[in-house]
């Protein structure tokens, strides 16, 4: 199988496992992917996944051998649809996905192509030295189908994202960490296990509060900022009744004094 997931407490290792042809996806892995991934939004024992590749690279991006045999002239499955039907898996599969979890891509070797854009997809990304990232289709003629225009510029930036994009060129972990396209860096071979470890520490919180403060951050995009603190509030309004104030009362009981985040559970 191009795909498992392996648990540790409240959080979801996805693994994909074509080492063969570093991680590049076709249409059956890219279907497994989407399922895995809508599966763990489902599950209520799970909080947090990590998305890593294994036998060194995250991901090579499509696989072009079984692109490269598709009929151009043909009907896509992975069109958007007209109507109301539901929008279908991204051409890497989960890319469309709008979870309501987060996600964190653990990052060794090459996240190039829609390897690159299925990071691009994840809520945060941890790379270890000597992985790097790199819009590597441009050399062929195959554009970005998997939300990589959408999605960089809004991380690194409209000019940078167009430098980058335009010139295919490789981006090394450290420019990664440097321009705000990772938000940690660790030493090679470690990606998985500190991805995991940051994974735990979300799990850790009150779950209905971070999800709701994760959504906020998205559904703002392209909002002005008066609209955007209306949306904050609709969507933050319930959660403290569910969560805060029985936080607030901890506190005020004397839990959590000084920034003590040792103190999180009952």
């Amino acid at each position: 199988m191009p795909v498992r997931i392996e648990r540790g407490g409240r959080v979801s290792t996805i693994i994909h496992s074509r080492a063969e042809a570093r991680n590049a996806i076709d249409p059956e892995h890219a279907e497994a992917l989407y399922e895995a991934f809508l599966a763990f939004d489902a599950d209520e024992t799970a909080d947090v996944a990590v998305l890593w590749g294994e036998g060194g690279a995250f991901s090579a991006g499509a696989d072009l051998k079984r692109l490269a045999a598709r009929d151009p002239a043909a009907p896509s499955p992975l069109e958007f649809p007209s109507n109301d039907a539901p929008i279908p898996r991204g051409p890497m599969g989960p890319t469309r996905l709008e979870l309501n979890k987060p996600v964190i891509a653990a990052i060794e070797g090459p996240a190039v192509a829609g390897g690159m854009e299925l990071a691009l997809w994840a809520d945060c990304r941890v790379m270890a030295e000597g992985a790097y990232m790199g819009f590597y289709n441009r050399r062929w003629g195959v554009p970005l189908s998997d939300g990589g225009t959408v999605r960089l510029p809004r991380l690194v930036g409209q000019g940078r994202a167009l430098e980058i994009m335009m010139t295919g060129r490789k981006v090394e972990a450290e420019e990664c960490l440097r321009i705000g396209l990772c938000e940690r860096m660790v030493p090679r071979g470690e990606a998985r296990l500190a991805a995991e470890e940051l994974a735990q520490e979300m799990s850790r919180f009150p779950q209905a509060c971070l999800r709701a403060d994760r959504r906020s951050i998205y559904l703002q995009h392209g909002l002005p900022e008066m609209g955007a603190l209306q949306r904050e509030w609709n969507n933050c309004s319930g959660v403290f009744k569910a969560e805060g104030t029985k936080g607030a009362a901890r506190f005020a009981g004397g839990a959590g004094r000084h920034g003590d985040f040792t103190q999180i559970a009952e």
